[in-house]
C-alpha cells in the first residue's frame, strides 16, 4: 500500500502538495499524520469543492505500507506515527521537499529536495513537464500553497520558479479570488489580543551586529496561526528575524522567519527539535518553559550567527599578474617563480582575462610558447566586488565551477578569491557541534552531482532502463565505477531521443564487456588498441563500452594518444560542457549525474562552450561541431569559444588537420543542420577557406543555399521511398563555383569517397547541361524531360531545383522526381509476345514508344496501350528482325 502523508499541524502547501502527489500516485491513499492549521480547517469546512480526500490515521493498517511518500517533510518528528514504520524492511520511501537536507533528516530511495520557497513548485514543474493536466479546482488548491508558503510572492526565500509556476497554475484556471479571501482573512479577538502580548514583549537583541526580535507570550488555551502573527509582527515593525515563544496547553511553540543570510531560521529549529528553511521554521519545544527556552535560543543566536563576509575580507591582495603583450613561455615562467595557477591578464591596468597553469603547460608542450598570452586566455569569466556578500561568492564559483574569482572595481583588479579563500571562509561561516546541518551538499564536490533515476525511468523505454540497471549490476560484481555518458546523457535531461548508449567504466572495459556477454547472452566486438568494444545483447539493443581514459596531443590537431584515466579525466577530453555529463549507474549510486564543467547551466542558458582554452588548438574540428550542435539545438556558442575558434583560424591550425576528418565533419554539419545556417556559420568564422581557398560566400551562395533548404524540406515532406543522400546536395551548392578541375583537387585533398565525387562531378557537367536545355526549350514534352533526367542522381536533381533561376525548369525537374521518375507502361513483354511480335530488339523499341505516348498524354488505359502497340507492330514489320552481325574486322568469308 503506498501512503502519501505531510507534516503535522498541515497548512496550504502540504495540503497542495499532497493534492498533487495525488496525480503522481493514483493509487496512494492520502493521510494527514495530525492536525491542521485552522486556515486549512476553515478551508475544508467551508469549500467542500476543494476538498482533498482523505483518510484518518487510525484507519490505516501500518503493517501494509508498503510505500511512504513524504511531501514538504522529511524530519521524523514532524510525520507524526509514520515515524514509526521508518527503517522497517521493504518499506520503501519517496521524499519531495522544499527545505534543505539536516543531519538527522529522513532519506529515501527517492529523493526530490530543492530550495525553493513552496514544496507545491515542485509538484507543479513536474505535472507540468509529464504533460498532466490540472482542473481549475486543483489549480485553486495548489496556487493557495504557493502562495501561503511565499507570503503572496514577496518572501526572501520566494524563488523565479515558485512565481512561474504560479502562473502557470493561473492559466490553468486557478481562482486569485478564492487564494485571497483565505490567504488575507482578518484576525480574531482572541488572536489580536496574542498579537498585543507579543508585541508588549518583544526585545530586540543585537548577535555580531545582525538585529534580532524575540517575542513571548503564555497562555492557557491554544490558538492557531501563530505563523500568521508572526508575519505581522516582522511586517509591523519591520524586522530582520524574528522568534516567537508561545507557551499554551503544556507546549511551548516557537515560529521563526527571517529575511537575512545571517540567521537561518531553519537551522535554529532544527536544533529545538523542528524544521523549516531558511526564511520561515518553526517548533514544538519539549521539557522547556518560555524562559528556558529564550535563554537556549540566545545561545543558539550568538553560535551561529556571524557578520555578512564581504569579497574584500575574504579576498587575496595584492595579485600577481601578467600583461596581455607577454608570451605564452613568459606567463608560464611566472607561474612557476610565484606558484600560482591563474594569472589575470590585463590590458593597460583593466582586467582583460584568465589563463591557467595547466592551459599554459599543453600551449608550450605544442610548441606555442612564442605566442601572445591573450591568445588563449579565458575572456568568459564571473568578478566580484569587493562589497559582494560571501554566499553570492560562494554561488559563483561553486555553480559556475570557477575556481579563481578576481575581485575589480571599474575593471581595475584590486584583489582575487581562490578556492581556497573560499574553502577556508566556508568553514568559518558554518555553524560548529553535533547538532549543525548536514554539511554535505555544501562541499565543492557535491555540487557536482544530482540524482536523476526518476528521469531515466520516466523518459527511457523500459528495455533501455532495464538494460542500465544490468549494466549497473555487471559493475558492481567486478567492482568497476560505471557510467552512460555524453549525448545521450544531454538528450536524455533535454527529453530527446538518444538511444546511442555509451558507456564508460573505469577499469577495463573490454573486461567489463565480456563478462555482461557471460551473465547476459551477446556478441561482443573488441577494439584491443582502444580499449572499447561494441556489445551487442539478444535484445538487439547494442551499446559502446570504453574505459575511462585521458588522453594527450603530441602537436596541435594531431590524433589523440590515449591512457587509463578517472571520469572526470574522460570527461575533460570531451569538446563541449554540454557533452561532458554522466550518469553513473551502479546499484548503489544509480542515477547520480556527474556535472563537474557546468554542462547542466549551459543547457539552461543554451549555450556551447569548450572546456579549455586549447581544446581548439588539439583538435580544430571542434569548431565545425560547435556550429553543427548550435544551429541544431538551437544554442548560441560562448563568445569565449567564438573567439578561441577565430584565434584558431588565426594560427591556421585546420591546415594541419587530415582531409578526411574536415570532410567527416562536414558531412555531420550538413545532415544535421540547414544548409543555410550551415554556410553561415562557416562563413562567419573564416573556415570555408580551410575547405577550398576559392570558396567565396556571398548574396549568391547566400540564396542558393536557402533555395537549397528549401528544396530539400519539400523533399522530405514528400516522404517518397528513393535511396538518396540530401547532404549531398548541400555539397553541390557550396562547391558550385569551384571548376572541375578544382573539384577534383578537392577530392584528393579531402578524401573523398569516389562514389560521392563522382556526383558532385555529374551535378557540374550533366546537371548543368540539363538546365541549360530547360532554359532553351521551356515547351519540351515530359517524355523529353524522362531521358534527360533519369540518368542522374537524385542528390543532382534536388540540386537542379535548388539553382534552377526560372520557375518552369525548376517545375519540370519536381515533375520528374514526383511524377515521371517511375513510370512505366501497363503491357510488359508477355502482352507484346500475345500480340504476335517475335522475341527481338523490337520488344524494347515498342515499350519505349508505349511509355512515350504514355508520358506525353496520349494514352491511360490499357486498351488504348493494346490498340497502340498492335498498329505500331502492324506498321513496322521489322521490329521482329535481328539485325544482321557483321564479320569481326579481318576475318575472311566463310
Amino acid at each position: 500500500m503506498d501512503v502519501i502523508t505531510c507534516h503535522v499541524n498541515a497548512d496550504f502547501d502540504a495540503l497542495a502538495s499532497m493534492m498533487a502527489a495525488k496525480k503522481l500516485y493514483p493509487d496512494a491513499h492520502v493521510v494527514f499524520p495530525g492536525s491542521q492549521e485552522r486556515s486549512m480547517r476553515e478551508f475544508f469546512m467551508q469549500s467542500t469543492l476543494y476538498a482533498l480526500h482523505h483518510e484518518r490515521v487510525k484507519d490505516i493498517d501500518m503493517d501494509a505500507i508498503t510505500r511512504l511518500i513524504l511531501v514538504d517533510a522529511k524530519t521524523p518528528s514532524r510525520i507524526g506515527p509514520f515515524a514509526e514504520i521508518l527503517g522497517r524492511p521493504g518499506l520503501r520511501v519517496h521524499v519531495y521537499d522544499h527545505h534543505p537536507y539536516t543531519g538527522e533528516d529522513i532519506r529515501g530511495e527517492f529523493e526530490h529536495v530543492e530550495k525553493l520557497g513552496a514544496c507545491t513548485t515542485i509538484f507543479v514543474e513536474i505535472l507540468k513537464e509529464k504533460g498532466i493536466p490540472v482542473t481549475p479546482v486543483e489549480a485553486t488548491v495548489m496556487a493557495l500553497g504557493i502562495y501561503e508558503e511565499t507570503g503572496s510572492l514577496v518572501f526572501a526565500s520566494t524563488t523565479p520558479r515558485d512565481i512561474q509556476a504560479a502562473a502557470w497554475l493561473l492559466s490553468q484556471g486557478a481562482n486569485l479570488n478564492i487564494v485571497a479571501d483565505f490567504i488575507t482573512r482578518e484576525l480574531d479577538a482572541e488572536q489580536v489580543s496574542l498579537l498585543n502580548d507579543l508585541l508588549k514583549s518583544m526585545t530586540i537583541q543585537y548577535f555580531d551586529g545582525t538585529k534580532v526580535a524575540i517575542a513571548t507570550a503564555s497562555i492557557s488555551r491554544y490558538i492557531q496561526d501563530i505563523a500568521v502573527l508572526a508575519h505581522k509582527i516582522r511586517d509591523m515593525e519591520n524586522l530582520d528575524a524574528l522568534f516567537c515563544i508561545v507557551a499554551m496547553e503544556g507546549r511551548v511553540h516557537m515560529v521563526a522567519r527571517s529575511r537575512v543570510e545571517e540567521v537561518d531560521a531553519g537551522a535554529v529549529a532544527y536544533l529545538f527539535g523542528g524544521g523549516g528553511h531558511p526564511a520561515a521554521a518553526s517548533a514544538t519545544i519539549k521539557d522547556m518553559n518560555v524562559d528556558n527556552a529564550v535563554r537556549n535560543l540566545v545561545k543558539i543566536l550568538k553560535e551561529t550567527v556571524h557578520p555578512v563576509k564581504l569579497a574584500k575580507e575574504i579576498m587575496t591582495s595584492p595579485v600577481i599578474t601578467i600583461e596581455d603583450t607577454a608570451t605564452v613561455e613568459e606567463a608560464g615562467g611566472r607561474m612557476v617563480r610565484y606558484n600560482v595557477n591563474v594569472l589575470p591578464v590585463l590590458s593597460g591596468d583593466k582586467l582583460a582575462g584568465l589563463v591557467s597553469r595547466e592551459i599554459m603547460q599543453k600551449a608550450l608542450h605544442h610548441g606555442l610558447g612564442g605566442r601572445g598570452v591573450a591568445e588563449f586566455m579565458t575572456t568568459d569569466f564571473a568578478t566580484a566586488a569587493p562589497d559582494t556578500p560571501f554566499r553570492k561568492v560562494e554561488d559563483i564559483m561553486i555553480s559556475q565551477t570557477q575556481r579563481f574569482l578576481p575581485v575589480a572595481v571599474d575593471g581595475g583588479l584590486v584583489g582575487a578569491i581562490t578556492r581556497t579563500d573560499l574553502l577556508r571562509a566556508l568553514n568559518d561561516t558554518l555553524p560548529a557541534g553535533p547538532k549543525t546541518r548536514d554539511l554535505g551538499a555544501r562541499t565543492i564536490e557535491d555540487a557536482f552531482v544530482k540524482n536523476v533515476a526518476p528521469l531515466i525511468k520516466e523518459r527511457l523505454p523500459s528495455e533501455a532502463s532495464s538494460l542500465l540497471d544490468k549494466l549497473g549490476q555487471v559493475a558492481d560484481e567486478l567492482g568497476f565505477n560505471a557510467y552512460v555518458v555524453g549525448g545521450f546523457v544531454r538528450d536524455l535531461l533535454m527529453n530527446e531521443n538518444n538511444l546511442d548508449i555509451d558507456v564508460v567504466v573505469e577499469g577495463p572495459g573490454i573486461v567489463f564487456a565480456r563478462e555482461f556477454a557471460k551473465k547476459y547472452p551477446a556478441r561482443v566486438r573488441e577494439h584491443q588498441k582502444f580499449g572499447t568494444a561494441v556489445v551487442v545483447p539478444k535484445s538487439g539493443m547494442k551499446f559502446d563500452v570504453a574505459t575511462a581514459r585521458t588522453e594527450y596531443y603530441e602537436y596541435p590537431a594531431a590524433l589523440p594518444t590515449v591512457e587509463l584515466g578517472s571520469i572526470k579525466k574522460d570527461l575533460y577530453r570531451r569538446d563541449f560542457t554540454i557533452n561532458a555529463l554522466a550518469i553513473r549507474i551502479n546499484r548503489d549510486r544509480f542515477g547520480d549525474l556527474i556535472d563537474f564543467f557546468g554542462g547542466q547551466r549551459d543547457m539552461k542558458e543554451k549555450t556551447i562552450r569548450v572546456l579549455h582554452n586549447l581544446s581548439l588548438v588539439e583538435d580544430p574540428t571542434r569548431a565545425l561541431r560547435a556550429i553543427r550542435f548550435s544551429v541544431r539545438m538551437g544554442f548560441s556558442i560562448s563568445k569565449h569559444t567564438q573567439s578561441l575558434i577565430r584565434n584558431a583560424v588565426k594560427m591556421e591550425l585546420f591546415n594541419k588537420l587530415a582531409g578526411v576528418r574536415v570532410y567527416t565533419e562536414l558531412v555531420l554539419l550538413f545532415k544535421e543542420t540547414g544548409p543555410a545556417d550551415a554556410v553561415e556559420g562557416l562563413d562567419e568564422y573564416g573556415l570555408t577557406r580551410f575547405v577550398h581557398p576559392k570558396l567565396k560566400v556571398d548574396k549568391d551562395t547566400r540564396r542558393l543555399m536557402a533555395a537549397t533548404d528549401e528544396t530539400l524540406t519539400w523533399f522530405r515532406l514528400l516522404y517518397l521511398e528513393v535511396e538518396a543522400e540530401p547532404w549531398l546536395s548541400c555539397f553541390m551548392g557550396l562547391f558550385d563555383r569551384l571548376t572541375e578541375e578544382e573539384l577534383a583537387g578537392l577530392g584528393m585533398g579531402m578524401a573523398i569517397p569516389e562514389r560521392h565525387l563522382k556526383r558532385l562531378k555529374v551535378a557540374k557537367s550533366d546537371g548543368e547541361k540539363a538546365l541549360a536545355s530547360f532554359y532553351r526549350q521551356p515547351s519540351m514534352r515530359p517524355y523529353q524531360v524522362y531521358l534527360l533526367l533519369k540518368p542522374l542522381p537524385v542528390e543532382v536533381l534536388l540540386f537542379m531545383m535548388a539553382k534552377a533561376k526560372k520557375e518552369h525548369a525548376k517545375k519540370k525537374v519536381s515533375l520528374f522526381l514526383t511524377h515521371y521518375r517511375d513510370a512505366h507502361t501497363i503491357l510488359t513483354g508477355d502482352d507484346l509476345k500475345a500480340l504476335g511480335l517475335p522475341p527481338g530488339p523490337g520488344y524494347k523499341r515498342v515499350l519505349e514508344k508505349l511509355l512515350e505516348a504514355r508520358l506525353n498524354g496520349h494514352m491511360k488505359t490499357r486498351d488504348q496501350e493494346e490498340r497502340f502497340a498492335a498498329e505500331y507492330i502492324r506498321k513496322h514489320p521489322e521490329l521482329g528482325e535481328w539485325p544482321e552481325k557483321k564479320p569481326a574486322a579481318g576475318a575472311g568469308a566463310a
